[in-house]
């Protein structure tokens, strides 16, 4: 074996290492419930294929795919079944773990659903009325329906889809946006145009996510970063608690009297009437309410060895106790709101085309719809990646995104329902419970749903400031992390990524969520296509003694050949890193790889010789090879000697077909930089 072939086997074992690795990394955070991903959390690596039981745990394979010793593989038509059966399981995994479902998996999966469903019940009627401003129905159809769809399409065993706080906000701003347009509706016009609102969106959500999946776009889970997120989720987490405020503080109607528009007019309204005009009863129950659910949740952090006390499910028992002591002590004669009676109206159909009555409101909530989606995938596609590593299988972000939108689709031919996404919060205690299928997701979805038609009429007496106290409990949870990444970046002295954040909340708090975060992708956007717009170049130097060479900036007492500058460009080439190409080497050229500002006299003299160590080049598109050799031809006609060492065949292949080796002639080419600093030592 010769030493090229050794150093690419080496090479090619290192790269697949480094991807078993990342692959095992989450490369972005979550936005409604990024507090879910404390430190110290579950993990475990990614098994190695042949370390794979075989059997009905893997999704989209088949024992009876497998050859078996002794049986000729099938010809012809049998073969290309055979295929079409494996791409059906692929794509559709419910064809995979369905037919080969254990009867062992059954009880973990069947607890897990009742504890979701225990969960997602009062926080679904909560995010449908207290935030989108609609039904409670709403929320719980976005529970009940979209689960069922994502189960079969799914990648992720764990993932729970339903609706979640900052989406439902999203929907509520938009909808009281609508609604504030015409003053003179009635009560029920009020309430068709919101489920009108909220259906456009949802089937907009479901579109989006589905051609983003199709496009093979699941990529842009990393364009956003951490810091964008964390003010971005923190702003949420404001914007969310003072809308909370005002129901627990009773002044609701106070607050559709005066009318106060954006969050910071909200934050003016309870500074001026909190003291003067709150409704004692109102104040004493949501604020009681949220302390109890403070104290259990507490309570149960100090007995987690003790499976049925840690899984008690505290904010059901805070809404059914608050509901029977209501309806007994009749607190709706007091002035406390309660959510009354609820009708599941169908119009004897339950399922309607989605653009039939809410083609009207497509333009109008584009955009709520787009942040909806990119939020949603977010967070989605963490929860799933977070599970994938800790029960050891892949999961595939652009399959995800089909399932998202096929869900969200679904979920939009019901009229009204919320967007639907995944959580890290509940896709872990969906694991933690027993959940390995997305049975799971089933069960939940299917007590969700008879819960919608059954038990709506027994909370009659629930007090909706104690839907506003069970959102707050939430909110809390998103203010965990803030600090401990404040001081981090502070710590390291990330200044950019501060700047982000606070322009995040900034913005998402003074204007709305939507500019906020618009504002922040753009910038974040602009900020990633400065970075790669930079080609990535260091300067080389002889290392003393030896016959190596090296970075200048990291081996201080490398040797730097006077008039000879030797430029190793780190990365391949295209369009967009070749643009400031010449004006990178004038800067390296005369002050080196220092910062320096442009205004100081230069540090080092024009180079007569110029060396491009070129081994990290793997690839180059036309636009680069148009303006690598336009900058070569502007060398040659100073008069500096140009070489090229280490050149790939693919990029070798696009300089001789541009002229640059006919430009440069055969002998400007080394294999090695020893050869090529030897032939120029020897002219």
């Amino acid at each position: 074996m010769t030493r090229n072939t050794q150093s690419g086997a080496l090479r090619d074992h290192g790269a697949a290492s480094r991807t078993s690795y990342f692959h095992s990394l989450s490369t972005t955070t979550s936005v409604s419930s990024l507090p879910g991903m404390v430190r110290g959390q579950e993990r475990a690596p990614l098994v190695n294929q042949g370390d794979v039981e075989a059997g009905h745990t893997q999704y989209g394979s088949s024992p009876s795919l497998r050859p078996v010793s002794g049986i000729e593989t099938p010809k012809g038509t049998s073969s290309r079944n055979s295929m079409l059966v494996k791409r059906v399981r692929y794509y559709v995994p419910s064809t995979a773990w369905i037919p080969d479902y254990s009867a062992s998996l059954l009880g973990g999966d069947v607890l897990a659903g009742v504890t979701l469903a225990a969960m997602l019940i009062p926080q679904s009627v909560s995010y449908g009325t207290a935030l989108a401003k609609l039904s409670p129905a709403t929320g719980l159809f976005a529970a009940s329906i979209p689960p069922i769809m994502y189960s079969l399409l799914g990648t992720s065993r764990q993932l729970n889809v339903a609706p979640e706080a900052a989406l439902s906000l999203l929907v509520g701003q938009a909808v009281s946006d609508f609604r504030r347009e015409g003053r003179h509706y009635s009560p029920e016009d009020a309430e068709t145009v919101g489920i009108a609102v909220s259906t456009a969106i949802t089937f907009q959500v479901g579109l989006f996510a589905s051609m983003l999946g199709f496009f093979r776009l699941g990529f842009l889970d990393v364009v956003l970063s951490r810091a964008l997120l964390r003010g971005f989720v923190t702003a949420v987490a404001v914007v969310i608690a003072v809308e909370q405020l005002i129901p627990m503080f009773g002044l609701v109607t106070l607050e559709n009297k005066i009318g106060p528009e954006s969050t910071l007019d909200k934050i003016f309204f309870l500074l001026e009437y909190v003291w003067t005009d709150y409704h004692k009863p109102t104040m004493l129950v949501s604020f009681g309410a949220l302390l109890v659910l403070i104290f259990m949740r507490t309570f149960k952090g100090y007995f987690r060895n003790i499976w049925w006390i840690y899984r008690l499910p505290e904010v059901l028992i805070v809404v059914v106790l608050s509901t029977i002591i209501s309806g007994s002590l009749r607190w709706d004669e007091h002035g406390i709101g309660i959510l009354g009676s609820v009708p599941i109206k169908t119009n004897g159909h339950f399922f309607h085309f989605p653009l039939k009555q809410s083609i009207s409101y497509i333009r109008g909530t584009t955009s709520t719809a787009v942040l909806i989606t990119i939020m949603g995938f977010l967070d989605s596609t963490v929860a799933a990646k977070q599970n994938a590593d800790r029960f050891g299988y892949a999961i595939s972000p652009n399959r995800e995104l089909v399932a998202l939108g096929a869900a969200n689709l679904l979920g939009s031919f019901v009229p009204g329902t919320l967007p639907a996404f995944g959580s890290i919060i509940r896709s872990k205690i969906n694991g933690d419970v027993g959940a390995r299928t997305q049975l799971a997701s089933i069960v939940a979805a299917t007590i969700t749903l008879l819960a919608t038609f059954f038990l709506l009429p027994y909370l009659y007496f629930l007090p909706r400031c104690v839907l506003a106290s069970i959102i707050c409990l939430f909110v809390i949870s998103l203010f965990a992390e803030v600090p401990h990444d404040l001081v981090y970046y502070w710590r390291i002295g990330a200044w950019t990524d501060l700047a982000m954040m606070f322009l995040t909340f900034a913005l998402s708090v003074i204007w709305n969520i939507e500019i906020g975060i618009v504002v922040s992708l753009i910038i974040s956007l602009l900020l990633v296509v400065r970075r790669s717009s930079q080609t990535r170049m260091v300067i080389l130097g002889r290392i003393p003694g030896t016959d190596q060479w090296g970075h200048i900036a990291d081996n201080p007492g490398a040797e730097d050949v006077p008039g000879i500058l030797i430029v190793r460009i780190r990365e391949s080439l295209d369009f967009a890193n070749t643009a400031q190409l010449k004006e990178r080497l004038r800067r390296l050229e005369l002050y080196g790889p220092e910062r320096t500002h442009p205004s100081e006299e230069p540090r080092r003299q024009p180079a007569s010789t110029l060396v491009f160590h070129m081994a990290d080049v793997e690839t180059c598109d036309a636009s680069a090879v148009q303006i690598f050799h336009e900058l070569l031809a502007t060398y040659q006609k100073r008069g500096v000697e140009l070489f090229v060492t280490h050149l790939r065949s693919g990029p070798r292949e696009m300089f001789d077909r541009a002229g640059i080796e006919e430009l440069l002639g055969s002998e400007a080419f080394f294999n090695t930089l020893g050869d090529a600093m030897a032939s120029i030592g020897q002219r």
